[in-house]
């Protein structure tokens, strides 16, 4: 039987006779209450790896630096792989909830947590080797040691950060937002008291901040699967643990290994630029300085990527359900909305760039070198946030082998090369090397702005439903499909 919403518009575009912009600013609801909630889920888990560091920071240099190298490892070499890899999820649920298959979205979900769960055991093999990788590269011994052993340390927080990913992306794809910030916020708020009792009244110091992290993941995954297993809201796609669960696991990795190749090889990118920042002269105040400039990138980042996870989850329900017109219309909002947003927070940070580095440091040497970094930063930001939304397009529409290929262009054929002339060759230095990276920021703008603007919507409609009926029955196919295949 056709389950309810099926009978859209099936890949002719929905959205009836309503004008183009009547049609846009009515999305722009849809997108603020997915985005504007997302922010505090996406700054919230951010928060429950990166507040510890506050706190070992009260306790010795040697602490801080250990615990912050090492996050930056197990970043690299394992939750960039777990998050990129659970973006599949983004493509699968989403669409499948678009098309009605509800059942679907549970089985996508238990299959995604299976594979993530057995990629988490070499990836934390990789943990192990932190300290001698850290040996190679000439870092000092006892900064080595101490972030080797925090590394391992944090990886019983792979495996539930791995199950949360997924959570929240069957979550994401229903538009369920606010039980995600509630539990969000309830792990922060938990993790706070329990970090500085482990940290300083116990005396586990960075032993202590590690297990706050993987406690608060744990609580987290615990009760987001309590609200699944007995919120009204998630009747409808809740499955029950079947042989479905392990062939989804087939699908789900098709999807999956270029999605982590599209995460990880941005996230690489910009760990490597923040390292060569160490062999430029002065490294220590080039160093400060770059970290200054990532830190403000990273935590407007998660604005423009909340605007991008709406556009991934309306645009993959829109094409399940077979409405190209609306997944377009879509796109339109998201972009309005973002393009608004992203240009107050650059002028805002060309405004106070004389004073923002103050915010970090007293030092008016870096104060001032942040000021000349404040027009580089600005457009970054545009660059970024554009990037971060076209990105959630591309996992809307299951395109992340395309996706992929444009980061590795951007970002390894020219956003490093650039940097690496502008900065030893032509001595520009830390400018040089931000310059490499905007470069490689603005060609993959551009390159999926290409995609986008050439793609066949009703095409990929199309494919999006055969790829989530595939293996159904043609009795219990839309009329459309069936006719079709």
């Amino acid at each position: 039987m056709e389950k309810e919403g099926l009978v859209r518009n099936h890949c002719a575009g929905g959205g009836g006779g309503r004008s183009l912009f009547t049609a846009c600013a009515g999305d722009l609801n849809r997108v603020n209450w997915i985005a504007l909630p997302m922010i505090v889920v996406t700054v919230s888990q951010f928060l429950l790896r990166v507040s510890p560091m506050f706190m070992l920071g009260h306790l010795d240099e040697l602490s801080l630096s250990s615990a912050s190298i090492a996050t930056s490892i197990c970043n690299v070499t394992g939750f960039s792989v777990v998050f990129g890899m659970a973006s599949a999820l983004e493509t699968l649920c989403g669409q499948a909830y678009g098309a009605a298959q509800y059942k679907k979205l549970g089985t996508f979900t238990y299959g995604a947590i299976l594979c993530l769960f057995v990629a988490c055991i070499p990836l934390s093999l990789l943990f192990v080797l932190t300290e001698k990788l850290l040996l190679w590269t000439g870092q000092d011994p006892e900064i080595s040691a101490g972030a080797g052993k925090f590394a391992i340390e944090l990886i019983p927080t792979l495996f539930p950060y791995a199950i949360l990913q997924c959570l929240v992306r069957y979550l994401q794809s229903q538009s369920l937002v606010l039980p995600m910030v509630w539990s969000s916020l309830a792990s922060l708020s938990f993790q706070l008291p329990l970090c500085w009792t482990l940290i300083f009244n116990l005396n586990l110091r960075s032993s202590g901040a590690a297990m706050s992290i993987s406690i608060s993941y744990w609580f987290n995954v615990v009760v987001l699967l309590l609200y699944m297993r007995y919120s009204p809201a998630c009747r409808k796609t809740r499955a029950s643990f079947s042989p479905d669960c392990f062939s989804s696991s087939k699908e789900f990795l098709g999807l999956a290994v270029p999605s982590a190749a599209m995460v990880c090889v941005e996230w690489w990118s910009f760990e490597l630029i923040l390292l060569l920042s160490g062999m430029l002269p002065n490294p220590k105040l080039e160093t400060s300085v770059f970290s200054i400039c990532f830190t403000i990138s990273y935590l407007h980042y998660h604005i423009p990527y909340s605007y991008g996870a709406a556009a991934s989850t309306l645009i993959s329900n829109e094409f399940g359900a077979g409405n190209p017109r609306s997944a377009k219309i879509t796109l339109y909002a998201v972009l309005a909305l973002s393009i608004a947003e992203f240009l107050i927070a650059s002028i805002s940070i060309m405004a106070s760039g004389h004073v923002l580095g103050y915010a970090f440091s007293e030092s008016k040497e870096i104060v001032s070198r942040v000021e000349l970094m404040a027009p580089f930063l600005s457009l970054s930001i545009i660059m970024d946030s554009l990037q971060a939304v076209l990105s959630g397009v591309v996992r809307g529409c299951g395109w992340q082998h395309i996706g992929a290929y444009v980061n590795l262009g951007s970002y390894y054929l020219v956003g490093t090369p650039v940097a690496l002339l502008l900065a030893f060759v032509f001595h520009l230095n830390g400018r040089g090397l931000w310059s490499g990276l905007l470069a490689g920021t603005t060609v993959q703008c551009i390159a999926l702005s290409a995609v986008t603007g050439l793609t066949n919507w009703e095409k990929q409609a199309l494919e999006a439903r055969q790829r989530i009926f595939s293996g159904t029955p043609p009795a219990y196919q839309p009329q459309s499909l069936v006719e079709i295949t």
